[in-house]
């Protein structure tokens, strides 16, 4: 080896050992999260603001306890000195963002620096990004084969539940919550059946129940149609579009009702399709066992593969995200 080479070698050694030098020469961020799931989330995100200066620990709020949750992230969070030092708060945005200040904690959440959250209401929102769940379906059933368009479902939903969505919200903004609750709206939102041959079927049969719900709003709280439109442009003007409605309902609600409806019987075509190339192409019994065998271990539980995806990098929330990240290291380095 030249010694020139040699020299170039040790300095990119160098250069690495630096970089992977003990954490406690760096300065350690906390990041409270609300739960197990939340942590692989942000971590995801956080991760890519680490370098030879700082890193962060996402963490439960309580070493103490086993309590979790929003409101004990946000209490943790807002008692301590280190609030914008050296911790963090990290949430979902459930319906916060979209409130603005109709309430102390939203106020909170959309005005303190060193609260971050989700904009879409959880992250089960980020799993549902429809322009993913094809790859998540072939990373489950090792089949690329298309069967569905999820990206065009999940626009024509959005559109179909968008007017009932800028109800719900003028509703919880003007604290009349009770007389339209989230789970009323969930459920009149919930497809009446869902068969990814006839897609069309499902979503007449959702315009249905949204338009029947919606005369009845009307006419039971007539003094609120007036103020529609404002709030129609309002919420646009946050983000929220009739294609992109899915993401600021309530996360659980849309993965568990209607994505992983869709998911499910596509993942079951996908799997029986490859099991069946498998049989067809098997020159004997034993084969065609080693071969399904193998193909089994393989492939994942579709499950699995929705919560450790974090194919939604390219989704505009993201990007706000990343974007208050930016924004708060900029200021802690000056």
């Amino acid at each position: 080896m030249s010694l020139s080479l040699r020299n170039n070698l040790t300095s990119q050694y160098l250069e690495a050992a630096t970089k992977l030098s003990p954490k406690q020469k760096r300065r350690r961020i906390v990041a409270y999260v609300e739960s197990y799931d939340d942590i692989f989330f942000w971590r995801s995100v956080l991760s890519e603001f680490e370098d030879e200066t700082r890193f962060f620990r996402v963490m439960l709020p309580s070493n103490s306890s086993l309590s979790k949750g929003k409101k004990m992230v946000l209490t943790s969070c807002l008692r301590s000195t280190q609030l914008g030092k050296n911790l963090i708060a990290c949430v979902d945005s459930d319906y916060d963002y979209l409130l603005q200040d109709a309430t102390d904690v939203s106020k909170e959440m959309n005005t303190n620096p060193y609260i971050f959250q989700t904009y879409a209401y959880a992250i089960e929102s980020y799993q549902c990004y429809a322009e993913n769940l094809h790859d998540i379906c072939v990373e489950s059933t090792l089949n690329d084969h298309q069967v569905f368009d999820f990206p065009a479902y999940m626009r024509e939903y959005s559109e179909i539940v968008y007017p009932l969505f800028v109800w719900n919200i003028m509703l919880y903004r003007a604290r009349m919550n009770n007389s339209f609750p989230m789970n009323v709206f969930c459920n009149v939102t919930i497809p009446p059946t869902i068969d990814i041959r006839k897609p069309k079927y499902s979503l007449d049969g959702l315009r249905l129940q949204v338009e029947k719900k919606l005369k009845e709003l009307e006419g039971r709280l007539p003094q609120y149609v007036d103020k529609y439109d404002a709030m129609d442009k309002e919420l646009q003007q946050l983000g929220v579009t009739p294609q992109t409605t899915y993401f600021f309902m309530k996360g659980h609600h849309i993965k568990e009702n209607v994505v992983m409806k869709l998911v499910n019987p596509v993942c079951t075509q996908l799997r029986r399709e490859r099991e069946e190339q498998i049989r067809r192409l098997a020159q004997h019994r034993k084969q065609y066992e080693n071969e399904l065998s193998g193909y089994n271990h393989s492939a994942t539980p579709v499950e699995v593969v929705m919560r450790k995806n974090d194919n939604y990098k390219d989704l505009f929330l993201y990007e706000w995200i990343r974007e208050d990240i930016r924004q708060f290291l900029e200021e802690l380095d000056k």
